[in-house]
């Protein structure tokens, strides 16, 4: 026999980001409460609004499975004394097992005997094991928590009611002071407490309070009911997946209307409207068939369709307001002169311990100078790049973004533009910024990508020079994410330039504003972004490889990591990997400074592998690389065979050497190959 479990708990309004989370996580420490408790179960689904988690088990067992588990003790002469009686060792062994002597047998572990007990536990039923299970709302962890009235315990949101129910049966149990029932809430103005008769009418007995509880059914809903709307009025409504996500999460009963606005306001840059209608107000945008902006909006609203026009025109009355705040903005701003505000950014602080943003300009332009030339721009390009470092931060200043912030670099452009700043000058205004997240969109043009990794390189730099380094998963700065987006658009445009040399070509400039330091920590912080750019399957010695080669270029150490990854699977790849870890390991005794004289050689085996390492040519090709590595395998191997590399005689020791450090010398090119495990 199997039951259905369900467990609700009733809170306050959460907010939108926390939810789906959330609900996820119930149904991920419920199927771990199951397991830990020997529980089976057939399936398990999850439910969410705003004012409520909840979890449903399908197919739950009737009782534990039962539990029989077999315990090694102390051997058997520690065990048992000189007459052939029990220790105090065994007996407290048994002891602390819920068992007694009479359980222990013998068993023989390489050679020696040792004490073994079985424990069999038979499973209990289903309804004691529950008892607990409100354990599982406890373990939920939040981004923030809050403690109400005089409680000192702390949640998400204050807690209201608590249904847990085994098929109709409602278990009395207690959360944070509420004690269970079959009692939820309905639709906060729409409806009433609702009595949940059984787990399985749960979703029903909602809906008749006018709440949808399956997350999934409440945006098929929204989405169908878009459409439907999009068919009516032959327009085309944008619909973002996390607009919808968020929409999704601020409802119980969804009704999609739109809205409309004034066309003069279709006269304002289409990215202000944009960013009023779906950031500031949650609301979807409309286009034409040929995707041109209409002066409409589709909003949801929670709850039916009643009285639906006096929330249409509440709607459009909020939004007018933005959308006059936006065009006053507008107005307002095109009357400035983008020199007199880059002059009022020496009085705007980039950070306390930093200087101002003025400084930090000056600093990303000569950084821009610099990679403008590593990576061969034009000279029209590299013009670009130092008149858009020179002004790029000017638009923090303006109103639109000091209303919009969301709109820096976006108005930047728009403004510089309308000034008569050069397209080029104009969209890297724009790109700086990019990606503005772990896997956000890169530049697209070469002045933008160089003047973001400038801009983000000072940022780096700036920060770990004061101390002010990410620790763990504290990153107020986000200075991860700015490291990721100089090695993603340095890997992007291709550009070979070794980050090793840049770092410290960057600690040898000199600046009045800042003097850079920690560069140690720096190059570790650029080396583990790397790192993470590395596909996740590969094992983590080819990662540690890789990385301690001495080419620190993006690309060819994210493709060197995918080349050996492919070729570890390869049936000669332990014993090539094993001949090169061998020199790497031995070259490490090496005068670095030295080079090997062929006259001292004593034998064929010397000559040979002299003459492949002198022939070995690398290119850009990392797989074409390890074949031409793995092929010195018996060269490597004949060498060492008939070779004795620390002899007696420093001479020819140290030339030996000086040969297995010209071969690392190369190969170090592709990866430390003595990091590699073959075992």
């Amino acid at each position: 026999m199997t039951h259905n479990l369900l467990v609700e708990l009733g809170l306050e309004e959460m907010p939108a980001y926390v939810v789906t989370p959330a609900m996820k996580q119930l149904g991920e420490k419920m199927k771990a409460f199951l397991a830990d408790n020997r529980l089976t179960f057939e399936d398990i689904e999850v439910f969410s609004t705003p004012r409520r988690l909840a979890v449903r088990v399908k197919g739950l067992a009737d009782k534990q499975s039962d539990l029989e588990e077999d315990f090694k003790g102390p051997a058997k002469k520690i065990a048992l004394d000189a007459d052939g009686n029990f220790t105090k060792a065994a007996e407290g062994f048994v002891r602390g097992k819920g068992l007694s002597v009479d359980d222990i047998t013998f068993r023989e572990v390489k050679g020696e005997e040792y004490v073994y007990v079985t424990k069999h536990e038979e499973g209990k039923p289903a309804r004691e094991v529950l008892e607990t299970v409100t354990s599982v709302l406890k373990d939920l962890t939040f981004p923030v928590n809050m403690h109400w009235a005089n409680n000192t315990f702390e949640y998400i949101r204050p807690v209201h009611t608590l249904i847990v129910l085994l098929d109709d049966e409602a278990l009395d149990l207690d959360f944070l002071d509420i004690t269970s029932g079959r009692t939820s809430r309905g639709h906060r103005f729409l409806g009433t407490e609702v009595e949940v008769a059984s787990a399985d009418s749960y979703e029903e007995d909602l809906r008749h309070s006018f709440v949808i509880a399956d997350s999934k059914e409440r945006k098929d809903l929204i989405v169908s009911q878009i459409k439907a709307i999009e068919e009516e009025h032959a327009v085309v409504v944008e619909i973002d997946d996390e607009l919808l996500d968020e929409v999704l999460n601020l409802v119980e009963y969804p009704t999609a209307f739109m809205g409309a606005f004034d066309e003069k306001y279709l006269a304002v840059p289409e990215e202000v409207l944009v960013t009023s209608m779906k950031n500031h107000q949650r609301y979807f945008v409309v286009r034409d068939k040929s995707g041109k902006l209409l002066p409409h909006f589709i909003s949801v609203r929670n709850g039916d369709s009643h009285f639906i026009e006096n929330v249409i025109k509440g709607n459009e009355k909020v939004l007018v307001a933005r959308l006059e705040d936006g065009a006053f903005f507008w107005r307002e701003d095109q009357k400035l002169v983008i020199a007199d505000l880059v002059e009022k950014l020496k009085h705007v602080t980039f950070h306390e311990k930093i200087g101002s943003l003025f400084a930090h300009m000056e600093r990303t332009k000569v950084i821009a100078g610099y990679l403008a030339d590593k990576a061969g721009l034009s000279a029209d390009e590299k013009e670009a790049v130092l008149r858009a470092a020179s002004i790029y931060k000017f638009d923090l200043l303006t109103g639109m973004v000091g209303e919009f912030d969301e709109l820096q670099g976006i108005m930047g452009e728009k403004y510089a533009t309308l000034a008569g700043e050069s397209e080029m000058v104009a969209t890297a205004i724009r790109e700086h910024y990019l990606p503005n997240s772990a896997d956000g969109d890169l530049p697209e043009t070469k002045v933008g990508a160089i003047l973001a990794i400038a801009d983000k390189l000072d940022t780096v730099l700036s920060f770990f020079s004061v101390g002010l380094i990410p620790s763990g998963s504290n990153d107020p700065y986000a200075l991860r994410r700015a490291t990721q987006g100089i090695v993603r658009i340095l890997d992007a445009f291709g550009w070979d330039i070794p980050l090793d040399e840049l770092i410290s070509d960057l600690y040898a400039l000199s600046f009045d504003s800042l003097d850079y330091a920690n560069q140690d920590q720096v190059m570790d912080f650029v080396v583990a972004r790397i790192e993470k750019m590395m596909d996740s399957t590969i094992a983590k010695d080819i990662k540690e490889a890789t990385l301690a080669s001495s080419t620190y270029v993006v690309g060819t150490m994210l493709e060197a990591s995918q080349a050996l990854a492919t070729k570890s699977k390869d049936a000669g790849y332990k014993a090539a990997v094993e001949s090169l870890s061998r020199v790497f390991n031995l070259a490490e005794k090496a005068d670095t400074s030295a080079t090997a004289n062929p006259s001292l050689f004593e034998n064929d085996e010397e000559k040979a592998l002299h003459d492949a390492i002198e022939t070995l040519e690398l290119s850009a090709d990392m797989t074409e690389n390890l074949d031409k590595l793995f092929a010195l395998s018996p060269v490597i191997d004949a060498f060492f065979d008939n070779t004795m590399v620390m002899a007696e005689d420093e001479a020819l020791k140290n030339n030996r050497l000086a040969l297995l450090s010209s071969l690392v010398a190369k190969a170090s090119q592709v990866a430390a190959f003595n990091k590699l495990n073959t075992k």
